[in-house]
């Protein structure tokens, strides 16, 4: 093996871990070379061992842990503004929503900005910083115990005062979407607060960007049925959307 391929599969290694997912076409564009030199390199990284092959691209062997806050800041982050704003557009002034932890939700936030007298119960300190310009806008934060690496308040505490009310609109961002649609989380005192948000929000939007399809982590939330509509940047898989279809769920592709 060369020292150009040895290099080349070191980058797709590392690309791979940092996102949890990449796929054939994202990495080649990195990388500046064919999609089939991907394929060739994703194969045999995976016969050794280093990663794990799948139809369209590759994910690490054991994503049990989220990437750090700053890292998810700026993963995708065009995908993500563009999903914000789209399902932000959707949202009526004076509506009462959820909203929970996640960089997603946060683009989402920053597009309900130019919204009247929203009413917002959040456990994300950043969305609540967000929308406090936002004119005549009325926020709630939850109580809990403060991540300080990423704003989040998790805790029972959270999960409770959410139990509290009943909105309009529930918006929640994920970690994962399993092949079978079961949403997946990080970290399990977050999902308390999402669960809530599922039984509590009149309608609820779930935003994900693409990479979220082959995300693997460990905590299960609920199921994509669960939600009203769905917001990403790409069309899911084939199998996704046979579910999306099945149960009434609308499905929003965002264009970057």
């Amino acid at each position: 093996m060369t020292q150009a391929v040895q290099q080349r599969r070191f980058r797709i290694l590392k690309l791979v871990q940092q996102h949890g997912y990449a796929t054939s076409e994202d990495l080649a564009r990195e990388l500046n070379v064919t999609v089939q030199t991907v394929r060739r390199d994703v194969n045999t990284m995976a016969a050794q061992g280093l990663l794990a092959r799948h139809h369209g691209g590759a994910s690490s062997l054991s994503p049990s842990e989220n990437i750090s806050y700053s890292d998810r800041q700026i993963l995708n982050l065009r995908e993500k503004e563009a999903i914000g704003r789209n399902a932000a557009q959707a949202i009526p002034n004076g509506a009462s929503l959820f909203i929970n932890i996640g960089t997603t939700t946060e683009a989402f936030a920053q597009s309900l900005r130019t919204h009247k007298a929203l009413r917002v119960i959040t456990n994300n300190i950043h969305v609540a910083t967000l929308l406090a310009p936002a004119p005549e806008c009325s926020l709630i934060i939850t109580g809990g115990h403060v991540r300080l690496r990423d704003g989040g308040i998790v805790g029972p505490t959270a999960a409770a005062m959410i139990e509290q009310y009943r909105a309009d609109f529930g918006v929640i961002g994920i970690s994962g979407i399993d092949e079978d649609g079961t949403l997946l989380d990080f970290d399990a005192d977050e999902i308390n607060a999402a669960q809530a948000i599922l039984r509590n929000a009149r309608t609820v939007f779930l935003l994900a960007d693409h990479t979220k399809f082959r995300r693997r982590p460990m905590a299960r939330v609920g199921h994509i049925t669960q939600v009203n509509a769905f917001y990403t940047d790409q069309p899911p898989p084939a199998g996704i959307r046979a579910l999306l279809k099945e149960h009434g769920v609308k499905l929003h592709i965002a264009q970057p």
